[in-house]
């Protein structure tokens, strides 16, 4: 079996398992709710009996207030749902036995891996592409429109951010022979790398800073400028290739 029907059967069962059905609806509705919360917010607070004088020192919101937001759920929940939906690609599949099935065919191991990892990643694109459309109209119809090409832009760093995460799960579920432990693994994972992000002068290097790059790319000014980001971009394609390529060494030599 080649790589197209290997890929073609995972996007299959992404469909029938309502997985990628999950994925659409969680990234559609926070794009489409991220700039409506920024432009509600300060009317909800005043709202709230005794929050009168809170509601008055937040200032009015911008089209720099909906990116943010947009940023921070898509990136939010685009990594839960990265590591949900990865953490049994593999483990479930050594857990009930069924991988042996499929390389029977015979499938190569390497393919069997990749393509996993490319079904997820073309979700993930279709999803950000609808999240993102959905987020420039409601933007635009909020506050002002976007650099279109900056919010492009923008989408596919979280795109890649969140591979990133795709990636470190995927290695994760090969590594162990249950989803709960390649859930726990990657988890752990991401947990390493947002305490690593909060040092001081590191976070421009990790795979975080794509989200802040977007951001400025889609109209955010940042005080001072933004760090060099190409570092973080390099990083964080290298750390997708070597994930792949560890998974597919490792797996290759298990046991099944």
């Amino acid at each position: 079996m080649s790589f197209l029907p290997a890929l073609r059967k995972e996007l299959l069962e992404l469909a029938r398992t309502y997985r990628l059905l999950i994925l659409a609806v969680v990234l559609v509705i926070f794009g489409l709710m991220s700039p409506l919360l920024a432009k509600v917010t300060p009317e909800m607070m005043r709202l709230i009996p005794g929050a009168e004088g809170i509601a008055g020192l937040i200032p009015t919101p911008t089209m720099a207030d909906a990116i943010t937001q947009y940023l921070k759920n898509i990136a939010q929940f685009g990594l839960l749902l990265a590591l949900l939906l990865t953490m049994g690609s593999v483990a479930q599949e050594k857990e009930r036995g069924t991988a042996v099935l499929v390389l029977v065919k015979p499938l190569p191991r390497p393919v069997f891996v990749l393509s996993k990892f490319a079904a997820l990643a073309l979700a993930f694109l279709g999803c950000l592409a609808l999240a993102g459309l959905g987020g420039y109209v409601y933007t635009l119809v909020l506050f002002e429109p976007p650099d279109p090409l900056g919010w492009v832009a923008m989408n596919l760093l979280l795109w890649l951010y969140i591979l990133v995460f795709v990636a470190l799960t995927l290695l994760a579920s090969t590594l162990v022979k249950s989803v709960v432990a390649a859930g726990g693994l990657g988890f752990g994972m991401m947990m390493v790398f947002a305490v690593l992000g909060a040092i001081p002068g590191l976070g421009k290097y990790l795979p975080g800073h794509l989200a802040t790059w977007g951001g400025v790319l889609a109209g955010i000014a940042l005080p001072g400028g933004l760090p060099t980001p190409w570092p973080a971009l390099i990083l964080s394609v290298g750390l997708i290739v070597v994930c792949l390529v560890a998974a597919c060494i490792v797996f290759e030599k298990q046991e099944l």
